[in-house]
């Protein structure tokens, strides 16, 4: 009599020669269309890097890298020029400092209220208007610092230049706000609803359990999105131009003009400066020192998230 496990074995190896036979087309265009996802945005990083390195290795070699690191005077297109980004970096620093003050407490606490206070119909309807002011071009923003932001800051007492570092910040940490609200709020709700409840049977209050338990179990969430804004508030360009001015200036106060790193970009590289010449250069050398910048931002992001990662199973 035959042994039925010899059968079920036989059967098993001829359904699994059978599956290994029988290709899978439509999985394989799934891989290979991920994996030419994965390979353009390597592609394009390094791209990026290739199309600045050149020009600004070149400028390099005309500029000693002391003086533009760290020389105090910027202004490449007068005579005699004066190469030191510094300004431009403490413009940048500082209008991304004011941006985030605005948009921490706005965008976590949002998150926390959609997370954990609101009911499911009213997230439904916030979340979606929230995210929706993500879409607003920023020049809107711009004009808006301009013509309602800096009057209001005047007529409150507040002694502003008509461009001021002051109100660009604040806006473009109006504009940050939905990008830490949304990647926030996703963080809080992927905790595990058990340790909410924990909390509720332990007898905390919802504002116990909200900043106690909730924020620190989705912590390194809550710090990616702060990071994600950051990035976002150092790279633009429309508000800043428009609102604080195109004036490098190395002063603390943000109630004086200001010139950011990117607005200097945009407003520089219009077209009007011949192609090879050293003002040409200075465009290419500001965009890679705002590339490291951004890199170094986001690799002080990876390590804080690992750092203070929960798991859960």
């Amino acid at each position: 009599m035959r042994s039925n496990s010899g059968t079920n074995s036989k059967t098993a190896a001829d359904a699994a020669v059978f599956e290994r036979s029988k290709p899978r087309y439509g999985e394989l265009m799934i891989r290979a269309a991920l994996v030419a996802a994965a390979l353009v945005t390597v592609a394009t990083t390094v791209g990026i890097v290739l199309s600045l390195a050149g020009e600004t290795i070149s400028f390099l070699g005309e500029v000693p890298i002391q003086d533009f690191l760290f020389g105090t005077e910027w202004s490449p297109l007068f005579n005699p020029p004066s190469y030191g980004v510094l300004p431009l970096v403490v413009g940048t620093i500082q209008i991304t400092l004011i941006g985030l003050v605005v948009a921490i407490p706005l965008g976590v606490g949002s998150a926390i209220y959609l997370s954990e206070y609101a009911s499911s119909r009213t997230r439904k309807t916030v979340k979606p208007i929230l995210e929706t002011l993500a879409g607003v071009p920023t020049v809107v923003f711009g004009f808006f610092a301009l013509t309602a932001v800096t009057p209001f800051l005047r007529d409150i007492g507040i002694d502003v230049d008509v461009f001021n570092a002051l109100s660009g910040g604040l806006v473009v940490g109006i504009l940050v706000v939905p990008t830490i609200a949304s990647v926030s709020e996703d963080a809080l709700s992927a905790v595990p609803s058990g340790l909410r409840e924990a909390s509720y049977g332990l007898g905390a209050t919802k504002f116990q359990t909200s900043i106690k338990v909730m924020v620190p179990a989705a912590l390194s969430g809550i710090i990616a999105s702060i990071v994600l804004g950051a990035s976002r508030a150092i790279g633009e360009t429309m508000v800043v131009l428009l609102a604080a001015g195109a004036l490098p200036n190395l002063t603390p106060n943000p109630l004086e003009s200001a010139q950011t790193m990117a607005a200097f970009i945009a407003n520089t590289g219009k077209g009007d400066i011949p192609t090879g010449t050293i003002d040409y250069k200075t465009i290419f050398a500001v965009g890679a020192l705002l590339f490291v910048m951004t890199f170094v931002l986001n690799m002080f992001s990876s390590w804080m998230v690992h750092r203070y990662r929960e798991e859960y199973e």
